[in-house]
């Protein structure tokens, strides 16, 4: 299994390996690639996330400016080694979306023949800090067509202090696509929201969507965890079960700004289904190492 998450100072890149969830924990990380000293991808680096895509591997990641600390943009890194430890990973550039703005936590997931991104923009032409995006891929740093937005903030649990949906990731299960994402800020009001589709819709028909009215995953006081979101599927060692990959905090009370707070630690929990075909979230358990 291999990993890279944002680290602390949001200067670079780093990337782990290991056979089991667990010795991701543990394993050394080696950095892959460190920030431009200014200019484009200059400053906080974000949401690195990692790609098999036909026989390369590539890391999708946000980045500011030094001059722009805040104004994000989606780029691209591309290895053509077998173990993504090794080799070199070459800068592709800025993926391009139909506009200029805020953008970060691209994903891509592929299905029936077609590769899709998945991320999270500003439109300058309405209130809010981000929704959600989705448009064609020609190659995996190129955008084949017009991008369309599946959800924006309308709840009110989506809209606390910052109107955000964000942090996208895909599982296909039960005829169905199923994109977890999150809201709200990066305190304990952080939380995900579940939009689905059934596999023979059209996946750019915004109206294909459609979206749960209350989070699947929020904080618990009863467990200890604050603010879980931004997160992955992947599946146990055993090949039998799907694992939620999540952030969170073991507390509430945050000083100064969510944003430059530590401790928005990677946990991992099995997932579970109904037999509706919709996956059960449950709650975020309490610290441990299995």
């Amino acid at each position: 299994m291999n990993i890279s998450i944002s680290v602390p100072e949001y200067d670079r890149i780093e990337l782990r390996r290991s056979k089991t969830i667990q010795g991701l924990g543990t394993v050394a990380a080696k950095v892959i690639w460190e920030k431009h000293e200014d200019g484009p991808m200059s400053k906080h680096v974000w949401a690195p996330e990692i790609h098999f895509i036909e026989g390369v591997w590539y890391i999708c990641f946000a980045a500011g400016t030094v001059a722009s600390p805040f104004d994000h943009r989606i780029y691209l890194l591309e290895n053509n080694s077998e173990n993504p430890m090794e080799g070199s990973w070459k800068e592709m550039g800025q993926i391009k979306t139909n506009w200029e703005s805020f953008s970060l936590d691209a994903t891509t997931f592929a299905y029936n023949g077609k590769r899709y991104l998945l991320w999270a923009q500003r439109d300058p032409s309405f209130y809010g800090n981000s929704n959600l995006y989705m448009a064609e891929m020609k190659n995996p740093w190129t955008l084949a067509g017009k991008q369309v937005m599946i959800s924006k903030p309308s709840f009110g649990w989506e809209q606390i202090r910052y109107w955000v949906n964000e942090g996208p990731a895909v599982l296909v299960r039960n005829n169905m696509i199923f994109i977890t994402y999150s809201a709200s800020a990066t305190d304990h009001s952080y939380c995900m929201g579940l939009l689905w589709a059934q596999t023979d819709k059209d996946l750019l028909d915004p109206a294909s969507w459609k979206k749960t009215e209350s989070p699947v995953f929020a904080s618990n006081e009863k467990t200890g965890q604050y603010g879980p979101g931004h997160n992955s599927f992947t599946i146990s060692e055993d090949g039998k079960h799907d694992v939620l990959v999540y952030h969170a905090r073991n507390y509430r009370k945050i000083s100064g700004d969510p944003l430059y707070d530590p401790n928005h630690h990677t946990r991992a929990q099995l997932l579970l289904w109904k037999q509706d075909g919709f996956p059960v979230f449950g709650l975020p358990v309490p610290d441990a190492v299995k």
